[in-house]
């Protein structure tokens, strides 16, 4: 299998930086096509988001039942038709954590975005269905901050990016300075590939508790069936494990079952499934 992986990684003509595969915490194989440095992790920054999250919950700092909106600047939701406030007053946290509010734009554009996604004409009231876009995670990471009390970036390094080796990331806000927690991290694959670890092991690092073991189960597993596969608190999963990803090739591909990860870096602006799928079969060919 590994001489299987790096054989695509080397001759498959896939614009890949960095790949690394992972059992245990131990180092089965590490490619590199050029320096091993920080690049642009996109989505996947939503899974650091979601943890935040889990984080908060841990400390009672708020539930994902409650309302989002409690945790949203009142003059922002004041600008609201009443209404639509009121429907968005129903939604929980959860509903925008798995992607399940209809309607937005895929992301937040403008001199203020909260003011603008708050104006959306989204589906606010019905059924939650799955609808991709980067304006849920943003509002997450706005409403996160509130609860935290703090810079979500400054709560992000101190409770969970300083633990896992992971010192001064790169964070993107909006113009207000307010946490984008769809987007806008930039990472190793190493230190891609340790949130995934953080999750296999079911919130444990190197003997420290750093998010409940309820939560790394919720929000991994299948919370909204996507119509392609499931989707959790900002994780991908399927039938064989659960994933963090980002556009144009950002993935870490994680099997709970064999205590494996495969990550990876790259720029694949062209086809970026078709590497993951030659990957996922010959992990599943490995076995």
């Amino acid at each position: 299998m590994l001489r299987q992986i790096e054989k695509l990684f080397d001759e498959g003509g896939y614009p890949v930086f960095s790949l690394l595969v992972e059992r245990e915490g131990e180092t089965l194989l590490r490619c590199l096509n050029g320096p091993d440095i920080r690049r642009p992790v996109y989505s996947a920054t939503k899974s650091f988001t979601s943890t935040a999250v889990g984080m908060l919950q841990d400390e009672g700092k708020w539930s994902v039942e409650e309302s989002l909106a409690r945790y949203l600047p009142a003059e922002y939701l004041a600008g609201m038709e009443p209404s639509r406030r009121a429907a968005f007053e129903r939604l929980s946290i959860r509903r925008f954590l798995t992607m399940s509010v209809e309607g937005y734009p895929f992301r937040p554009e403008g001199e203020d975005w909260l003011r603008m996604v708050l104006q959306c004409p989204a589906r606010l009231e019905g059924e939650p269905a799955f609808s991709y876009s980067n304006i849920p995670a943003y509002l997450v990471g706005v409403a996160a901050e509130r609860a935290a009390g703090e810079p979500l970036g400054e709560y992000l390094k101190r409770r969970l990016l300083a633990p896992l080796g992971i010192e001064n990331p790169t964070f993107r806000t909006d113009p207000q300075g307010r946490f984008y927690g769809a987007t806008g991290m930039e990472l190793t694959v190493g230190e891609l590939s340790r949130l995934g670890r953080l999750y296999r092991q079911g919130g444990r690092w190197e003997g420290e508790r750093l998010v409940s073991e309820s939560w790394t189960r919720a929000a991994v597993s299948r919370q909204i069936d996507t119509g392609k596969g499931g989707y959790g608190y900002f994780f991908w999963n399927d039938e064989t494990g659960f994933s963090i990803s980002g556009k144009w090739g950002q993935k870490c591909l994680v099997y709970p079952a064999r205590g494996m990860s495969v990550s990876w870096l790259g720029n694949m602006q062209e086809n970026p499934g078709e590497f993951e799928r030659k990957v996922r079969k010959i992990c599943q060919n490995g076995r």
